[in-house]
């Protein structure tokens, strides 16, 4: 029967008016909504919708792994594994230890040692993820003349590319939080490739200039007269003409740095600077190395190239320094995001870069608007002709349901993109279609001879059931849309679930509620339907 309980009235009035309380503000202009937030507590305040890059602007760049420059670090990363195995092993080789197009190779002419180093050269395929297809993604061999090769395959070569994607997009996504902006999209495109979307974000070049950088921090020695030139490489300089020789080998990385601060240089000029502090193992190499070298001129290098080589004048323990470069403010501020976000592991090269103004943005929205005003009102006039008022029951419906959509969309903290709002147009149909469903059962009950409220009863309980299954068949198919998809295609099914969710709320049981109020003070002697 036609039965609602106090409680259950209230509690559809209480949810009704905290969603329009939620949704209330994300309608708001910005300048209104800024000075509300301004003269209320914060708690009273909820969040507006979070629009995307579709809807507001921004910027879309799509990121691609350097491959030469991932196989160049892999090779001086076998160099450094290589030399670090022949002084462990104490093994003498002829010459050093030289690259070739993929790898490494030394010359080591004593039969023993060959066969004590192969096997722990053979143990840095650990390094790699396991083999794929039988594929080895290191390949070691030695010829009887005592040269060994170390050379990195194609299938270890798509296994550090894969690696460095998944490492990039953490590194990424700490540099873009960084900037201050909201709700960036940052994705896997491939076993190479990156996509990153920054709504809001109108300037494309502080993006690119962060994103760009490997931020690859290295300090070395450099290079002393009479050196091995196998063992040094001459290096530009950032604020110098002409290059520096500089030690292969590095003494201290970047990714043992805890923090990076922009800061000013108090004992000179005042000019800006990035204060770096390194935790306890950077802290020690540092302070070792500074210890064994005093005199010698200490090298700061930042994606291979020289940004300062001071010297040593004493041994520096504290696990603190500056890197100072004739830096302008901005400059500082940058390199000390990228310092504290971590390096990438390989550059990345933009391959693709779009630029949507605010103006396009604003475009969307008024289409997107237009579309579900327009879908809105002819649902809304539809169910009047057909319906009369069962008709304004289901629209005062239809209204409560968009509400409650773009509740959840604030409280889930959701990206509202142009295809959400396609998805939120969609469910307007859906959920008037329930209440078409309802109706015309209740209209064949009514011609079969049922009474009014037996035919409302009758409506209701035996719609439900197809109610129910349309939109549990719809369910699944955003759950699908949802973790198979990525982007604007998640922003609908998102859009999509939460209409499903809330149809059955307002079609089924606020629409019942009306009706229930409806029959109790109006007592019909037939059906306006």
């Amino acid at each position: 029967m036609l039965r609602f309980s106090t409680w259950k009235f209230l509690a559809i009035v209480a949810m009704t008016l905290a969603a329009v309380l939620v949704t209330v503000p994300s309608m708001l202009s910005p300048s209104t909504y800024e000075a509300l937030a301004a003269r209320l507590p914060s708690w009273l305040m909820p969040p507006t919708i979070v629009l995307g890059l579709d809807l507001q602007g921004g910027s879309h760049v799509m990121l691609e792994v350097d491959q030469s420059d991932l196989l160049s670090t892999q090779i001086k990363n076998l160099r450094d594994d290589v030399r670090r195995i022949l002084r462990e092993e104490k093994v003498a080789i002829t010459g050093g230890i030289g690259a070739t197009p993929r790898g490494v190779q030394l010359r080591v002419p004593d039969a023993a040692d060959r066969e004590k180093i192969l096997p722990r050269l053979r143990q840095l395929r650990n390094s790699f993820s396991a083999n794929v297809g039988g594929q080895s993604p290191l390949d070691v061999d030695a010829t009887p003349e005592g040269l060994v090769r170390i050379t990195v395959t194609d299938t270890g070569l798509r296994d550090k590319s894969r690696k460095a994607v998944e490492q990039s997009i953490e590194v990424i996504r700490r540099r873009v939080d960084a900037l201050g902006t909201r709700e960036p999209s940052i994705q896997r495109q491939g076993d190479d490739r990156v996509l990153v979307q920054v709504p809001g974000l109108q300037d494309p070049q502080t993006l690119k200039d962060i994103l760009g950088q490997t931020a690859k921090l290295e300090f070395r020695l450099v290079a002393e007269p009479g050196q091995n030139p196998a063992e040094v490489e001459e290096l530009e300089q950032v604020d110098e003409q002409g290059k520096l020789p500089i030690e292969k080998q590095i003494m201290v990385q970047g990714e043992d740095l805890t923090d990076a601060q922009p800061g000013f240089d108090q004992q000179r000029s005042g000019e800006p600077v990035v204060n770096f502090r390194f935790n306890i193992r950077g802290a020690q190499k540092f302070g070792d190395v500074t210890s064994k070298n005093v005199g010698r001129l200490f090298a700061i290098v930042l994606d291979n190239k020289v940004i300062s080589a001071p010297r040593i004048l004493t041994p520096i323990t504290g696990g603190s320094g500056q890197i100072s470069g004739r830096f302008t403010v901005e400059q500082a501020n940058n390199l000390a995001i990228l310092l504290r976000a971590g390096a990438l592991p390989a550059k990345l090269n933009i391959v693709e870069e779009r630029t949507v103004g605010p103006g396009l943005g604003q475009d969307s929205i008024d289409a997107g608007k237009r579309a579900a005003f327009v879908g809105a009102g002819l649902v809304v006039f539809y169910m009047l002709i057909t319906y009369g008022v069962f008709g304004v029951f289901a629209n005062l419906a239809l209204f409560v349901h968009i509400a409650f959509i773009f509740a959840g969309l604030v409280l889930l903290g959701s990206t509202l993109t142009l295809p959400g709002i396609a998805g939120i147009v969609l469910t307007i149909g859906m959920a008037v279609d329930s209440n078409v469903l309802i109706y015309e059962r209740i209209r064949e009950e009514n011609h079969a001879g049922r009474s009014i409220l037996a035919s409302l009863d009758a409506g209701f309980n035996r719609a439900f059931a197809t109610i129910v299954d349309s939109n549990v068949t719809m369910g699944v198919a955003a759950l699908i849309l949802y973790f198979l998809g990525s982007g604007p295609v998640r922003g609908f099914a998102v859009s999509l679930g939460l209409g499903i969710l809330t149809t059955i709320v307002t079609a089924v049981t606020m629409t019942r509620m009306m009706i229930a109020v409806w029959y109790h003070y109006a007592r019909p002697t037939k059906l306006p339907i």
